[in-house]
């Protein structure tokens, strides 16, 4: 009896990787400078209102795309982004997997292993997360939309330091990753900014300190900015992957 099988004929289309990492980038930070231009010059008194009712120069993430019609463009960006970022996830994966293979000590080798996966999940958690805030605004549920975006802060500055570390883990005996210095200065940015973030808000919260809030501002758009540059940075690691469809044709084989 005869069997199929399978044979590549031909290459339909092919993405670099850098592409989609920047299409990835771009969608958020256009999205985010066009809300944050448009809703200053036609929105103001909406975007700059506090809790405290105190003077405010700049206006949170929140603030900018949680209005109409700037909350519609940021979403479909966001949602547009998602394939790009899962897909990069996945590739990063399989990437420290196959360094995590020439480590020869066990126990480095467990350590890279386990720093892998956590970045892995990670990453998923933080994605899920941002689409979490994104969907539920701070003015449809406050509420909800804070804890959502605590969990995004602590799994965005979690899957930083992981993978910092899984990058430097056994550099003596494989290559470390190049990119790692860079994503150690990133975290270490991220980190100030949060702690930079949660005191602000303390103090806008609790004192109704005027400008206060417009510094916890400014230390949102740093975690956010060190946060896209420490997901575009990939592009110098993967420099030549490749996204291909190929077209199969079946042929009969007795």
């Amino acid at each position: 009896m005869g069997t199929f099988k399978e044979r590549s004929i031909g290459l339909l289309w092919t993405c670099a990787l850098r592409e989609i990492c920047l299409a990835a980038l771009w969608l958020p930070l256009g999205a985010l400078i066009f809300c944050y231009v448009t809703a200053s010059m036609f929105q103001a008194d909406d975007i700059h209102e506090t809790h405290c009712r105190v003077y405010n120069v700049v206006p949170s993430i929140s603030a900018i795309t949680g209005i109409s019609p700037q909350r519609y463009i940021w979403r479909i960006c966001i949602a547009f982004h998602l394939g790009p970022r899962l897909l990069i996830g996945s590739l990063y994966y399989s990437y420290h997997q196959e360094r995590t293979a020439l480590i020869t000590e066990e126990k480095a080798r467990n350590a890279a292993t386990k720093l892998g996966r956590a970045c892995y999940w990670l990453n998923y958690i933080e994605l899920f997360a941002l689409t979490g805030v994104t969907y539920i605004s701070n003015r449809e549920n406050y509420f909800v939309h804070e804890k959502i975006f605590i969990v995004f802060m602590v799994a965005a500055l979690l899957h930083m330091m992981c993978r910092a570390r899984v990058g430097c883990i056994a550099s003596h005996i494989v290559e470390p990753v190049r990119t790692n210095k860079l994503v150690w200065t990133l975290f270490y940015v991220a980190v100030a900014a949060t702690v930079g973030l949660i005191i602000f808000f303390l103090r806008h919260r609790l004192l109704c300190r005027p400008l206060a809030f417009t510094w916890f501002s400014v230390c949102e758009y740093i975690l956010a900015t060190s946060n896209m540059a420490f997901h575009a940075i990939v592009v110098r690691d993967l420099p030549l992957h490749e996204l291909q469809v190929v077209c199969p044709t079946h042929s009969k084989a007795n």
